[in-house]
């Protein structure tokens, strides 16, 4: 329609940068005719039936996991604190018996009676070698905290932003079983994955739900030609360089391995850790496909020479820094 100068046709594709709908050469009729009976049926449900409760989900699901954070902090403070508690109580007990020990205390240097709780927190608090250790105690409780969050900064596991539209990745990839590609069209091409644009949202939802709250959003992007302002979930540090098409067109990756489940995921988030270490330790395990490649044969006549373990990743170049830094 478009090489036949079809007006319409011409128009729309100019006004979407001039990207062209997916064909789909291996639908039947029957598919075909199954997709618009789909659509009808789509249409014609309430409105309030259509976008009721997904928002409200995707909310609840968003702010659920925005106020993660603070609680686990406060359960681990106060985890530490309780600990902090059971070990200085221990220390005293062991100091004030060494103390006995050390100085022939025990039945002949006790006064009659005990000399009371107050008395023993008064000797406890002045003694030398108890001060010392709950100093020590103190320090090392702070260095490992310290420790702990400079290993932390930039793992963003388990994050799970809230998004401006509330979008299934449970419902478009896993019930309606839609290729990533479909959406991610720069994974197989280049580094980025691509997030996708609002006209691959609207070659389905501008006969699909139209009336949902969440697709207006959608037309309201469009109609005052404003990008929609999506949060990214997945960030790598600008000195790391990661390649999409490296890994899914040429290394054969599934999204789930680096993802997770999404087609499981009502909200987004991240899974894996995507620290370096979680890196270095897929290369050191994933072994290269190396079978009907001859770019392979003279690596894997080398390899087999020294090693009797299949052919990793690791082995042509996986853990050189400048794979990724350089």
């Amino acid at each position: 329609m478009i090489a036949s100068g079809d007006p319409y046709a011409v128009k729309i594709y100019n006004e979407y940068s001039k990207a062209q709908m997916t064909s789909f050469p291996n639908l039947s009729d029957d598919d075909i005719k199954a997709i618009f009976a789909y659509v009808d049926q789509a249409s014609a449900a309430p409105a309030a039936a259509a976008g009721g409760a997904a928002p409200a989900g995707g909310a609840a699901a968003g702010d659920a996991k925005g106020g993660a954070p603070s609680d686990l902090f406060v359960i681990v403070l106060v985890a530490l604190v309780v600990v902090m508690v059971l070990v200085l109580g221990v220390l005293l007990v062991i100091v004030s018996l060494l103390s006995k020990a050390v100085k022939g205390g025990g039945a002949e240097t006790e006064a009659p009676g005990g000399e009371g709780f107050g008395g023993l927190l008064k000797r406890i608090a002045v003694d030398p070698a108890i001060r010392s250790a709950t100093l020590w105690i103190f320090v090392l409780l702070v260095l490992k905290s310290t420790l702990d969050g400079a290993f932390s900064v930039g793992v963003q596991q388990g994050y799970a932003p809230k998004q401006p539209i509330s979008f299934s990745h449970k419902l478009h990839a896993g019930e309606y079983k839609i290729d990533c590609n479909y959406c991610h069209t720069g994974v197989n091409r280049g580094k980025s994955a691509h997030i996708p644009s609002a006209n691959i949202c609207m070659n389905c939802h501008g006969v699909i739900k139209k009336e949902s709250p969440e697709i207006q959003k959608i037309y309201t992007s469009i109609e005052n030609n404003q990008p929609i302002e999506w949060v990214r979930v997945h960030n790598l540090p600008d000195l790391a360089y990661f390649n999409h098409a490296q890994h899914v067109n040429v290394g054969g990756l599934e999204c789930q391995n680096c993802h997770g489940e999404v087609e499981k995921m009502e909200v987004i988030q991240q899974r894996s850790s995507l620290t370096m270490g979680w890196c270095i330790d897929c290369h050191r395990k994933t072994e290269v496909n190396t079978k009907d490649n001859q770019y392979y044969d003279k690596l894997v006549q080398l390899h087999a020479s020294e090693s009797k373990e299949a052919l990793k990743v690791a082995d042509i170049g996986g853990l050189e820094c400048s794979k990724c830094h350089y």
